[in-house]
């Protein structure tokens, strides 16, 4: 292939978000590829928070049990690859550009270059998985209207669904789950929920498609507790696991659950240095988990919160949640067009009374808590390497 047509220039041309984005453009193409490739069994994920955990879970638990597993997940931290995990590792970049060569052929240049990004690398994903026996699916935004949502799937499964995207999926936790529920189709797994709404949502969708719905249990599993407590794990991880399990049941999908040791999850409540965790949470519902995780982790102990946000999130709310916890913030620039105004950021936090400075380098009498979106987990991984590049 010509470098012209090469994976990384042709996705490069493609912006990250539309304004508008035709819905039906990517059945269209769907329906193009579907004749030419094979669908292993697929899980699909949506919700508002803990979709990329809870994905990495049951692939790593099924890879570890013998399965030939992929999990699609958004977006990345460093490197594209990071998206499509096949068989215990990140896509190699021969196995994208065989998939971009088969995708781009079958679709032809026209539907290529008019497909978004987000949608061309799901139809990627699924020419990359074609020939394994599990497929998990990480929807983007929302999910009767997400590009996943074109292919059928054997289970739903529904993470903790809260207030985010509001621009995009509606202004109440009624019209945000409906629009994510919608996706279901015959079996669905619903994770507890903070918001009472969502169950009813859930079961009013599921009686139209005459779908079940399974819920997961308040119970403690003492034993997975045990293990993920092993593992440091907070408690909204704990859940997700919890989720996890009762999907691969739902489906007779074999696990052991001593492999629960071997999942990474980076970038989700992950202890990056000793004195330095990162969370690619970005929302309130990820502040509430979080901050819970924090107050049990380091009792009465402040931590710095190093921290950026997007336009469109409630960074207001969230700076509530995080202050009774925080000694500071330190701010760090992050690359998107997508970032909230700094002026508005710095008010906000002058307004709560909360001291801030600009992030420069770590020091040991502090623990940090990096914290804010993917963006900004990746503005700090490139400052620590730049850090230690100039020692």
């Amino acid at each position: 292939m010509e470098n012209r047509f090469s994976f990384e220039t042709f996705i490069q041309k493609k912006p990250l978000y539309y304004k508008k984005i035709d819905h039906q453009r990517v059945h269209k193409a769907y329906a193009m590829l579907k004749p030419e490739i094979c669908q292993p069994l697929t899980i699909h994920i949506v919700g508002t928070n803990g979709k990329g955990s809870t994905g990495r879970i049951m692939a790593t638990l099924l890879h570890e049990a013998g399965k030939r597993v992929g999990h699609f997940s958004s977006p990345h931290i460093l490197k594209f690859n990071e998206r499509i995990w096949i068989e215990g590792e990140d896509i190699s970049n021969e196995a994208l550009e065989k998939a971009h060569a088969k995708l781009y052929t079958i679709l032809g240049q026209a539907m290529s270059e008019s497909l978004s990004y987000f949608e061309y690398t799901t139809l990627l994903a699924f020419v990359a998985m074609q020939e394994l026996d599990v497929m998990i699916l990480e929807a983007g935004l929302g999910g009767e209207f997400d590009a996943t949502n074109v292919c059928s799937k054997a289970l739903s499964v529904i993470t903790p669904i809260g207030l985010d995207h509001q621009d995009f999926l509606g202004d109440t936790i009624e019209s945000i789950a409906r629009t994510k529920l919608n996706s279901m189709e015959k079996e669905v797994v619903l994770a507890l929920q903070s918001y009472p709404e969502v169950y009813a949502v859930a079961d009013g969708v599921a009686q139209e498609k005459n779908a079940t719905v399974h819920r997961v249990e308040r119970e403690v599993s003492n034993e997975l507790l045990s293990i993920t407590e092993a593992l440091g794990w907070a408690d909204y991880l704990y859940e997700n696991a919890k989720l996890a399990l009762k999907a691969l049941d739902i489906l007779a999908l074999p696990y052991r659950l001593e492999d629960l040791r071997k999942v990474v999850l980076f970038g989700r409540f992950y202890p990056l240095l000793e004195n330095v965790i990162i969370d690619v949470g970005h929302n309130l519902l990820a502040a509430k988990r979080v901050v819970k995780a924090l107050k049990k982790k380091y009792n009465e102990k402040k931590v710095v919160l190093v921290y950026n946000a997007l336009d469109d999130k409630d960074y207001k709310s969230i700076l509530l949640e995080f202050k009774p916890i925080i000694k500071r913030v330190e701010i760090i620039p992050i690359e998107t067009r997508r970032a909230v105004n700094q002026s508005d950021l710095k008010k906000v936090l002058d307004g709560l009374n909360i001291a801030y400075t600009y992030y420069t380098q770590l020091n040991q009498e502090d623990e940090y808590f990096v914290f804010g979106s993917f963006y900004l987990v990746e503005a700090f991984l490139n400052k620590i390497e730049h850090n230690i590049k100039d020692k």
